[in-house]
């Protein structure tokens, strides 16, 4: 009560004022874009129209990927950017709770069977850099939010790539080609689940792709993947 007194809660991406902490005021909210139903089973981008409940992006025909299903909760825009952006590098983690919440109503398809939750690991040298991991943070508010469990050491970064931003898709690839490596328990402590990747925002694909595959030549059998924000192509943002 005294610190809302003395630091009165802001909006997380204007910092207007707000009636609770760690939220948007309802101009920013407004702006987000969710994605919802209609979209591809596989990836989770949006259609415009209704194909179909089995009808497949052209994204994924082309380039099928090795997890299950992906799913966001909102195109990244302006609003989702600086949200991700202070999550990220602005040492704000409790900015997860917001996020986690829009991710367990996003992701309400692939909680069914208790899969383990599991981020998408920083190399040691960048989260000392950064003080956390954001998506170990949104993992453990998205456990907190769902009741599933959570496994921050399942799957390690063996290499410290260079940043993925402003590299091609197939740079990207190249970046974290062989970069992760599975604790060497990983089918005690994955037990037969299934494995659900969490991270902040799906670009390419390429580092959770690299992720899925670690795991599934590990011995896991199945793989999704959820984020709080997803890049789409030729998506009309206007903030």
């Amino acid at each position: 009560m005294l610190l809302d007194l003395a630091y009165p809660p802001v909006c997380l991406n204007c910092d207007a004022p707000t009636a609770t902490p760690d939220t948007l005021c309802p101009k920013c909210f407004a702006a987000l874009r969710p994605i919802t139903a209609p979209l591809c089973p596989r990836l989770g981008l949006p259609f415009a129209v209704s194909l179909g409940p089995e009808a497949l992006s052209a994204e994924a025909l082309a380039d099928p990927p090795p997890f299950g299903r992906a799913r966001a909760a909102v195109i990244y825009g302006e609003v989702a950017r600086t949200v991700v952006s202070r999550l990220k590098y602005g040492d704000r983690p409790e900015l997860a709770r917001f996020c986690a919440g829009l991710m367990a109503g996003a992701g309400h398809e692939l909680w069914a069977g208790e899969p383990l939750l599991v981020p998408v690991p920083l190399h040691p040298a960048r989260q000392r850099e950064r003080r956390y991991n954001q998506s170990a943070e949104l993992a453990r508010a998205l456990g907190r939010s769902t009741g599933l469990q959570v496994d921050t050491d399942l799957v390690r970064r063996t290499r410290k790539t260079r940043q993925q931003v402003g590299l091609s898709g197939d740079g990207r690839q190249r970046n974290v080609a062989g970069a992760f490596a599975v604790h060497p328990d990983i089918l005690v402590r994955a037990r037969g689940r299934r494995v659900v990747l969490v991270d902040d925002v799906y670009t390419t694909g390429a580092t959770v792709k690299a992720v899925t595959r670690t795991l599934l030549k590990a011995g896991v059998e199945a793989v999704d993947v959820v984020t709080f924000a997803r890049v789409v192509i030729g998506a009309d943002l206007p903030i």
